[in-house]
């Protein structure tokens, strides 16, 4: 997402974590939180839900408005902290305690559907080029904040900025031995050599990709 939530202001921080912890509020409870009017606190909710982050429903018991109620969307849900990767690589850690060939397993198929997929998008695509961005772009999608660039001589460079899963990586060195597989597995024609790996402490995990046949023919 675009919003983070020690970026929005203080009031609004406030109302969404009222939110979050109550399910539900009207506009004069939320301005109890924050000591202001209910009006004040609606003016404070009016950016959040233009921004997609709360949501309301209205309830009529009666003659009169129907009474206003406030909660959060699932898009908001991902402001607050999430420990997803130290209890995978928790639960990993277990699963490999009592038997290290199911974990290596699970991460070869894990390997294999990824593959599985992305073969998917590149079938039809011929040019070695156009098959290098198109794994470049699935990369990227999959939040390893992926960029591909030309190399001198031939090939091209494929950088991915972002980790998607450096809390399991940096306890299991299968998760990159099946990352490098995966791109080899993609792009059979191409030779892949790993250059710079972030858990090795660069600031990015860099992949050289050169097509066996330009190799050949150079």
């Amino acid at each position: 997402m675009d919003v983070v939530l020690p970026q929005l202001p203080p009031s609004r921080r406030v109302l969404l974590d009222a939110l979050r912890r109550r399910g539900e509020a009207r506009a004069e409870e939320l301005a109890d939180v924050l000591a202001i009017t209910a009006s004040a606190a609606r003016q404070q909710l009016t950016p959040l839900v233009s921004a997609g982050l709360v949501e309301h429903r209205d309830e009529r018991s009666g003659p009169g408005r129907p009474r206003r109620f406030y909660r959060l969307t699932a898009s908001a849900d991902a402001l607050f902290p999430k420990n997803y990767g130290e209890l995978t690589t928790e639960l990993l850690d277990h699963v490999g305690a009592e038997d290290p060939e199911l974990l290596a397993r699970a991460f070869e198929r894990r390997r294999a559907t990824r593959v599985a997929q992305a073969r998917v998008r590149l079938d039809g695509l011929e040019d070695f080029e156009a098959r290098v961005r198109e794994l470049t772009a699935i990369l990227d999608e999959a939040g390893y904040l992926a960029e591909v660039q030309p190399l001198e001589g031939g090939g091209f460079r494929i950088a991915e900025h972002n980790c998607a899963i450096l809390a399991v990586a940096r306890h299991h060195g299968h998760a990159c031995t099946t990352e490098l597989g995966f791109i080899s597995e993609v792009l059979p024609e191409a030779d892949v050599r790993r250059v710079a790996h972030i858990v090795s402490g660069s600031a990015a995990c860099v992949y050289e990709v050169r097509s066996r046949a330009a190799t050949e023919a150079g």
